[in-house]
């Protein structure tokens, strides 16, 4: 596949900027190249920016990635604030700065925070600065993040992190489009862009008193989702052979090849860390392969051999002690043929349903329906999705039952 790249730089920047943030100026006609249809967002100098970001790539190959590309072209023109909702390592970061490019604001600063990285007392200088004498060693006035980001867009990352003395700062801020520094009288008028991100689920933390409503709701004015590596495997090989390619450069390995094995292997495996996890396989299979050969064995993937195996047959499995309880005989019932059950997709479950009912033991249906939820969350890798998708439920009814089970 040719990959297009969009690449960003980062500029020299006239104040210090520590891992937790980061600014990113308008790039040069000559910095980037962007084709109609990007199939793969990338930063040039990645190794620069391991400590700001959690995914230096991003690729628009699976489906669901494509999908998420059209709408990020639909919003990112518009003055918007969008939330971006992943787990980490999926790449939130890099299509905010994608957004960013996209939008009227593309040739005005990007600025990155990670807010889960200041502590309470120091977030609030961060943000919205601070004047001079405003507290102990304050000996010079200081412009926050939002004012440094003024024309341009601000993007901040775990906002979910946010203590709620400063979401309902950051409220006011949202809707009086301007800023008081700490320390300060004078309202300070601001023009940017709110692009933020999470990792936790927002709308359980506003139930759990954690995050406030009126802040959610003001933020999610447009979501993008991103789904997580082992849901858009589309994207898995691309990614690997951007990597390869970037890595190789690196360690001076002419040609590396990916052997079949290997391929199948990176597509069965869940890729809890998503694509930074993806990203640090590559760079060590090709650190530890043979004349630069990856095979399966090289990628050192955990019991990566055990995903998606298609099970042998089942023979009719004894019935589980937890379903059941002794109880007195029963009243003797004529045994029904099993030949009526014993086609179809769900023979032998019924084979074995039909062997519980006609045994002496109570049945303990609820512990029964119970094990097999837990059993199906355990297949899916405790995606709870995925395991409402499989069982034909939804995922309010899946969450009922693992909480029955003390599994949430």
């Amino acid at each position: 596949m040719s990959l297009t790249t969009l690449h960003h730089k980062t500029a020299d920047l006239p104040r210090t900027a520590g891992p937790t943030t980061a600014i990113v100026r308008p790039p040069d006609e000559h910095e980037f190249e962007r084709g109609d249809s990007p199939t793969l967002i990338a930063f040039r100098e990645s190794q620069q920016l391991s400590l700001l970001i959690r995914a230096t790539a991003f690729v628009f190959s699976d489906p669901q990635s494509r999908a998420l590309q059209d709408l990020i072209k639909r919003i990112a023109p518009s003055e918007a604030t969008a939330l971006i909702m992943g787990e980490t390592g999926t790449g939130k970061e890099l299509v905010a700065r994608h957004v960013h490019a996209l939008s009227r604001r593309a040739n005005s600063n990007f600025v990155a925070i990670n807010c889960g990285a200041f502590s309470e007392t120091l977030i609030e200088s961060e943000l919205f600065g601070y004047e001079r004498g405003a507290f102990t060693g304050a000996q010079q006035a200081k412009a926050g993040w939002f004012e440094t980001a003024n024309g341009g867009t601000l993007f901040l990352d775990e906002i979910g992190d946010l203590p709620l003395p400063m979401q309902v700062k950051l409220l006011r801020v949202l809707q009086e489009r301007e800023v008081v520094r700490l320390g300060g009288r004078k309202a300070i008028p601001i023009d940017v862009r709110l692009i933020a991100a999470t990792n936790v689920d927002l709308a359980e933390a506003v139930r759990a008193g954690r995050f406030r409503e009126d802040l959610f709701y003001r933020l999610q004015v447009v979501t993008l989702p991103l789904k997580p590596l082992r849901e858009r495997a589309g994207d898995i090989l691309p990614l690997t052979r951007h990597f390869l390619q970037m890595y190789a450069q690196r360690l001076h390995v002419q040609d590396p090849v990916v052997l079949p094995e290997a391929d199948q292997a990176l597509l069965a495996y869940p890729w809890p860390g998503n694509i930074r996890e993806l990203e640090n396989v590559i760079h060590r299979a090709l650190l530890v392969c043979q004349q630069g050969v990856i095979t399966a064995a090289d990628l050192h993937l955990p019991s990566w051999h055990t995903q998606n195996v298609v099970p042998p047959p089942v023979s009719v499995p004894e019935v589980p002690q937890a379903f059941v309880q002794h109880a007195a005989p029963p009243e003797p019932v004529a045994p029904r043929s099993l030949a009526a059950v014993a086609e179809g997709p769900y023979a032998e479950l019924r084979q074995a349903w039909q062997l519980l009912l006609h045994s002496d033991r109570t049945i303990e249906f609820e512990n029964m329906v119970l094990q097999l939820a837990e059993d199906a969350w355990r297949h899916n890798l405790c995606n709870q999705v995925r395991t409402a998708k499989q069982l034909n439920i939804s995922r309010n009814i899946l969450r009922t039952y693992l909480k029955k089970s003390e599994l949430l």
